[in-house]
């Protein structure tokens, strides 16, 4: 799970499993984050940080080792 946190909601921190995240959307300085189950999310957290978070959960879990 990533922690994210949500934007309007005076920074609530949620846990998001990566892997029912569909896409991402970046609408200038917003980040929506759009899950398979067609629900977004709004978060305060630029795109490269989620990346980040993405690629260290997943090496945590043993998932793709090779990724970068």
């Amino acid at each position: 799970m990533i922690k994210l946190t949500l934007l309007g909601k005076q920074g609530r921190e949620f846990y998001l499993n990566p892997h029912v995240i569909e896409s991402i959307e970046i609408g200038g300085a917003d980040l929506i984050i759009h899950l398979l189950s067609g629900k977004s999310f709004m978060v305060a957290e630029d795109i490269q940080t989620v990346q980040k978070r993405i690629v260290t959960y997943r090496k945590e879990i043993g998932c793709f080792k090779n990724e970068e």
